[in-house]
Parts: structure tokens; C-alpha cells; sequence
């Protein structure tokens, strides 16, 4: 009888984009739809918000606290001086038009923001309201859904011609030289689905087909970014929990390539932060008034977060209570040099323990009691980090590499 094959370790799927610690989220949209009011009330900016077209040019960039109700628990045990909560980074994008891709509207700038941001916040109006214009004079989210998807279709289709006649230049310029069949069938499947104006996104990809895609066209592509949804509504409709759009948003969401949809409301939402502004009484009489309403924007962020794949561990103890981001799938190597470098290069082992192994067992502020129950682990080099980990690391520094 033959011998048993090792079980084979399970490979971490194929993934488009940069895979970094430093992820982005842009917000997305038609002009006028509440992106930039949505940014300053997520980032606590003021950024400009007003009822015209095209009143952001340049992007702002900013960046919100994520919210972890296992990073509050931590800081309320250790009672640390310093605290830092993990961030995500935003970034408000000027509204698109349609013929963007063409330069319409200055799309063209528009759009190179776009690019170079990891994931999208796509903004809806679903509110009809005579005192706030829209570029087409009338209000229809789905309209406007397509009208976004297709200028981000027809960028990235220009994106592929070029990567193709680049392609064909280079293989003739080297003799005996000519274009691999992945290229031509992974290009060929991307074009074929931009003509359609299905985002990338939507196909069906293996692992070299989607590092062709990485190689060839980079992180830039706008179709490979994955899409939350926020439909904007009226306060009104947001306490009812009723829109006469929402069943035709989620209809096509679903339809293309589906993603999360989140109701919120703008109008809502600012007013609840303004009370904040006026003190806890204030708030707790606008809630209360609220018909049991919830603020939006703790999820809007930790989809946003998650949906970059990105995680956080945490470094406790009496001095200082932090998150750390990093990327699904980091190394305990990788998530020891983003605290510092020398972590990474003379890395030794890792202690971790879970955070919810730490606050089922612990007593106090102390492992005492966790190591005593055996869930104070020693992991290795290639023990991949998981969301909520508590970490030591131990680590050399003379084993950091020798400076040239």
C-alpha cells in the first residue's frame, strides 16, 4: 500500500489589486448624490458640499476610525495613556458624468483618481428633492448606476487595447518571440466583458489568468474593485425603512455582479451629528425621536475595511492599547515589520493568543490566567495572522540585514 499523501496546506486565493497594509476606499458617483456630505460625515472633514456640479475638483483624502467593539474592550481593561484604533483611508472623488471616459466633465482627471484607489463607496441618490439638482433633471438610480458602470467599463476597455497593442510592439521587437495563449485568452475574455459593460469583477477567473490581468494592467483597473453600495435617502424614507427605488438598486446590484447595499441617509445622519455637537442630552432626545433608527456609518466603514480584505491584530498592555492593519493572509513576519522594520527582518517567533480566547479566560489585565488554560501560543514564521489576534513578537535585531 502506498504511502498517504501529506495534506496539502490550502493556498490563499487569487486576489486583483495591490495586496498592502495602506488600502484606499474612494467615493464614487454622480454629482450631487451626497458623496462629499457622506465623506466629512465619515472622515469629520469640511470639505466642500455644495448644490452644484463638479464643486470638489481636486480629491480629499482622509481617513476614519474603524470601529471594534474588541478594541474598546481592550482599552477598557488596560486603562492604557496612549490608544490607536485601527483607520481606513478615504478618499472623495469629483462626481462623474456620462462621456467621462470621453472628458466629459473632466472625467478623465476624475477617473485617474479613481484608479488609484483600492476599492469603491458607489454613492445612489434614491430622494427626489426640488431644493437639490441632478445632472439629468430627474431621479432614476438605476439610470445612474449604468451611467457610472459604463464610463468605468470604457476606461478599463481603453486601459486593455493599450496593454494589447503594447504587447504586440514589444513581441516584435524581440524575434522568435510571439504572444503566450494565456495573454490572448485572458485579454480576449477581458474585452469581450467590457464590451458588454460587465465589470471584470464579474467573471469567473483562475489564479494565472488573474495575475495576468495584475501584470499586465496593474492595480489601475478600475472593474477589478470591489463595490459598496450606498443608496442616499431622504430622512423620511430612511426611519420608515421604505423607498420606492430600493427594489429596482437591488435588482440590478444583484444583476451585476452583486456586492453589499446599504439605506442610509444623509439628511439623517447629519442631523444626528450636529446633536452629538450639542452635547448627550441632545443626542439621546434626537434618537430617541428616531423611530429606533441606527447610525449607518459603522457599517458603511467596516464593510469598506472588509471589503479591501484587510484585518487588524492588537499589541495590549498597561502603556498603550493599538490595531495594527494588515492584509488577509499576512505572515507573522509581514505583521511584525508594520510595527517596524526590524521586527520583520530579525523576526523570531510570534505570541499570540485570540481575542476572544483572551477575554473568555483572562481575569485581568494578565496572561497569567490564559497561558494557565494553554491558549498562549508560540507561532513561527509562517503562521498567517488572524483578525483579532493579540500579539508579542520576539524578535533580533541582528538579524536584520547587512546595509550596502
Amino acid at each position: 500500500m502506498p504511502p498517504k499523501k501529506d495534506k496539502e496546506e490550502p493556498t490563499a486565493a487569487a486576489r486583483f489589486g495591490r495586496v498592502k497594509n495602506t488600502l484606499r476606499m474612494g467615493v464614487v458617483g454622480l454629482p450631487n448624490v451626497g458623496k462629499s456630505s457622506l465623506f466629512n460625515l465619515l472622515t469629520e472633514q469640511s470639505a466642500a458640499a455644495e448644490n452644484f456640479p463638479f464643486c470638489t475638483i481636486e480629491p480629499n483624502e482622509a481617513r476614519c476610525e474603524v470601529p471594534d467593539e474588541r478594541y474598546q474592550w481592550l482599552c477598557d481593561l488596560w486603562k492604557p495613556p496612549s490608544k490607536y484604533p485601527a483607520y481606513l483611508n478615504v478618499t472623495d472623488i469629483a462626481g462623474l458624468v456620462k462621456g467621462a471616459s470621453e472628458g466629459a466633465g473632466l472625467g478623465n482627471a476624475f477617473l485617474s483618481h479613481i484608479q488609484s484607489v483600492d476599492g469603491l463607496y458607489h454613492c445612489v441618490r434614491a430622494f427626489e428633492s426640488d431644493e437639490v439638482v441632478h445632472v439629468e433633471d430627474s431621479v432614476d438610480p438605476v439610470r445612474d448606476l449604468e451611467t457610472i458602470q459604463t464610463e468605468l467599463c470604457k476606461k478599463d476597455l481603453a486601459a486593455v487595447l493599450k496593454a494589447i497593442a503594447q504587447e504586440e510592439r514589444d513581441v516584435k521587437r524581440t524575434q522568435g518571440t510571439k504572444l503566450s495563449p494565456l495573454f490572448i485568452s485572458t485579454m480576449d475574455k477581458v474585452k469581450t466583458m467590457l464590451e458588454k459593460n460587465q465589470p471584470v469583477l464579474m467573471g469567473t477567473w483562475s489564479t494565472p489568468e488573474v495575475d495576468m490581468i495584475n501584470e499586465k494592467l496593474g492595480p489601475s483597473v478600475i472593474t477589478t474593485k470591489p463595490v459598496t453600495y450606498l443608496v442616499n435617502l431622504n430622512k423620511s424614507d430612511f426611519l420608515r425603512k421604505k423607498n420606492k427605488f430600493l427594489p429596482a438598486i437591488h435588482k440590478w446590484v444583484q444583476a451585476n455582479g452583486g456586492g453589499v447595499m446599504i439605506p442610509f441617509s444623509v439628511e439623517w445622519e447629519q442631523e444626528r451629528w450636529n446633536k452629538s455637537k450639542e452635547g448627550p442630552a441632545a443626542l439621546e432626545a434626537f434618537m430617541a425621536d428616531s423611530q429606533g433608527a441606527k447610525s449607518m456609518l459603522p457599517k458603511i466603514v467596516t464593510t469598506g475595511y472588509e471589503s479591501l480584505q484587510l484585518i487588524h491584530f492588537f499589541t495590549a498592555g498597561e502603556t498603550e492599547v493599538r490595531c495594527w492593519t494588515v492584509f488577509q493572509g499576512a505572515l507573522a513576519p509581514q505583521a511584525a515589520g508594520t510595527i517596524h522594520s526590524d521586527f520583520e527582518h530579525g523576526f523570531i517567533k510570534a505570541e499570540t493568543v485570540s481575542f476572544e480566547d483572551f477575554k473568555t479566560y483572562s481575569k485581568g489585565a494578565t496572561m497569567a490566567d490564559v497561558k494557565a488554560a494553554g491558549k498562549y501560543r508560540i507561532e513561527g514564521k509562517t503562521y498567517v495572522v488572524q483578525d483579532g489576534d493579540i500579539l508579542h513578537f520576539q524578535f533580533n535585531v541582528s538579524k536584520q540585514p547587512a546595509k550596502k
